[in-house]
């Protein structure tokens, strides 16, 4: 063999005996077959087989399985980004004339998607106030092929009835897809709720440092992934094994991320509650926040990520007062190393029932700074606020 061949050839190395805790990286585009007969019916490996690097590699495949067990579904699909794979499963389940429907506290991309690309195909979208189930009820009609579940709502954090929901929908023939990014499948497992498809942003909790981009798809219906796979292929959508590797590494201590995270989020929720700047705290876990009694029936935990909504003297100082910070960082996402505080604007995201609070709503994520270190940054933040609000400020 001549040297320049030897150079691309590489030899047959035995892999016997070799095991790694990690989940190896397994890198391609081409994937070579044994014989021209074996390249002729690479259909009939079926999904599980491998004939190209955009339908999947080992690293794919194990991060794939991995969060259809925490789910309890039959399959997974990954997607470059959270927001990828919603869109890309109403996609391919929605079609002209079709009518999907969306809480009206949905991550404000979804409904960006929904109002210009699933509008300029056809796809009606009507938007639901999400703790109103008459109200829902009344909007299923035989178009519905959709409806779709954010719990919590972005920002103003509502929980919603998902077994509730899904009983209204599949009533109608309609499936139920549920955006579960708060809580991740430690916390809540929307299939078991009556949802048919859950979406998890694997760039915050799995991933875990803030340092990689994907989504997933799980579905109990194998006819269902089936559908949504063959779309991606022919939108040539696929996911780096490096990235999935990132995932993999990043899940591995999730767990205790989310606990510290949860956990350290109370005590600061304490410490904002009892000041005379703030108006209420959203967060699932808190009695009187939206949805609190379905948190407790359904959850099995509550993520570090919550909602401060200030008075009205206090709201037009928060920018300037994330100045302060030194812990947290200011910044969108959630679920990294690092504590982020992200100023949400609500009005303008509502459609269905007006927003009547302040406009600005702050919203907290916990990482894995030192509890001291962030309580710190909390009463630098009040400071500031109290600093340029008169002690006789009303709530």
């Amino acid at each position: 063999m001549n040297e320049w061949t030897r150079c691309v050839v590489s030899p047959e190395v035995s892999h016997e005996g070799f095991a790694s805790l990690a989940v190896p990286v397994f890198r391609a585009s081409t994937i070579p077959f044994a014989d021209a007969k074996a390249y002729a019916t690479r259909r009939e490996r079926g999904e599980e087989g491998y004939s190209y690097g955009l339908y999947g590699t080992p690293t794919s495949r194990t991060l794939e399985k991995k969060i259809t067990a925490l789910h309890g579904g039959v399959r997974t699909l990954l997607a470059p980004s959270g927001q990828a794979a919603i869109s890309i499963t109403m996609l391919q389940l929605l079609a002209q004339g079709d009518r999907v429907l969306i809480p009206d506290t949905v991550y404000p991309p979804v409904r960006d998607f929904a109002d210009t690309d699933l509008a300029r195909l056809g796809i009606e979208t009507r938007y639901y106030d999400p703790t109103d189930l008459t109200a829902l009820a009344a909007l299923i009609d035989d178009r519905t092929r959709l409806v779709w579940i954010e719990s919590p709502g972005s920002t103003t954090m509502e929980v919603q009835d998902m077994s509730a929901i899904a009983d209204l929908a599949h009533q109608r023939g309609a499936l139920v897809g549920c955006d579960n990014t708060w809580a991740s499948p430690l916390y809540f497992k929307p299939l078991r709720h009556g949802a048919d498809i859950v979406i998890e942003a694997l760039t915050k909790f799995f991933g875990g440092h803030s340092d990689v981009l994907m989504g997933s798809l799980t579905v109990k219906d194998p006819a269902v992934a089936t559908r949504i796979r063959a779309g991606l292929g022919r939108m040539g959508i696929g996911v780096s094994p490096d990235d999935c590797s990132l995932v993999l590494r990043g899940m591995e201590t999730m767990a205790l991320r989310m606990d510290h995270g949860a956990r350290v989020a109370r005590r600061l929720i304490e410490r904002l509650q009892s000041h005379r700047l703030v108006r209420r705290v959203l967060y699932p876990a808190l009695p009187g926040s939206p949805g609190h009694e379905l948190w407790k029936r359904d959850f099995n935990g509550a993520s570090g990520v919550f909602s401060v909504v200030f008075t009205e003297k206090a709201t037009p100082h928060v920018f300037a007062a994330l100045d302060t910070l030194k812990a947290f960082a200011i910044g969108a996402s959630w679920g990294g190393t690092r504590s982020l505080a992200a100023p949400m604007p609500v009005r303008a995201v509502r459609s269905v029932r007006a927003w009547t609070e302040p406009d600005t709503v702050l919203r907290l994520s916990v990482g894995l700074e030192d509890e001291d270190d962030l309580a710190a940054d909390i009463d630098r933040f009040l400071d500031y606020l109290e600093q340029h609000c008169p002690a006789n400020t009303l709530r």
